[in-house]
């Protein structure tokens, strides 16, 4: 007997479905999304594709333009900038939080990741490139053992993602973010966050120069 796939893990693998492909480019900003289209090839209802639709507008991956048109939201420099005040905020912090409390396993975990991160950049491995660094990022959150500052930053991570994805700068993503590693690793919070400030900056400037041609000083000047 063919098993039911219940409505919630239906929804779910259609909105992870979508949110990746929206990460990675293949749905661009301003692509319509038609609930009929994507039933049809996700092999659902569109009941479940309504649904993801909807998380995803609630997420800010997706806007109704009209009532009868549904697009992948354009990015305007206000949405980049206020998403990189918000991540210079709090993973500033958390970076800091971080190397007054990393264990020699937190340790050796990012040095494999920047292990892995070097071998994807040298082959132009885009995709995973992207995935390491935001394991990156998200083991760098958990070492803060924050469980409020990891639910804050959960709801914009995905759009983070988004942004950082467009920069293709990686040789330089890469240095930064082993002179991240060496700043946490020395224990000083104080050097970890100027360097994790630094980080986020440059990373700013990398994306908005990739997106809109110019380059800002900082979030906040944008």
């Amino acid at each position: 007997m063919t098993k039911i796939e219940p409505l919630g893990a239906v929804r779910e693998r259609v909105l992870g479905a979508l949110r990746q492909e929206i990460i990675a480019g293949s749905l661009r900003p301003g692509d319509r999304l038609v609930e009929r289209e994507l039933a049809e090839r996700f092999g659902v209802s569109r009941v479940p594709v309504r649904e993801a639709i909807r998380a995803l507008v609630a997420e800010g991956f997706v806007l109704f333009e009209t009532p009868r048109r549904t697009v992948v939201r354009p990015l305007s420099p206000t949405d980049v900038n206020e998403l990189f005040e918000l991540r210079e905020a709090l993973e500033v912090y958390a970076v800091g939080l971080a190397a007054a409390r990393a264990t020699p396993e937190d340790l050796a975990e990012l040095r494999e990741l920047l292990t892995r991160a070097a071998s994807a950049t040298e082959a132009g491995d885009a995709e995973a490139i992207t995935d390491i660094n935001t394991r990156f990022h998200d083991r760098l959150l958990a070492m803060a053992g924050n469980a409020l500052l990891i639910s804050v930053m959960e709801p914009v991570a995905g759009r983070l993602q988004w942004l950082t994805r467009r920069n293709e700068e990686w040789p330089q993503l890469l240095t930064e973010h082993q002179e991240l590693y060496d700043a946490i690793a020395s224990g000083d919070p104080d050097r970890a966050r100027t360097h994790a400030l630094h980080h986020v900056q440059a990373n700013y400037r990398s994306t908005v120069r990739h997106l809109f041609g110019h380059v800002p000083e900082a979030p906040s000047s944008a």
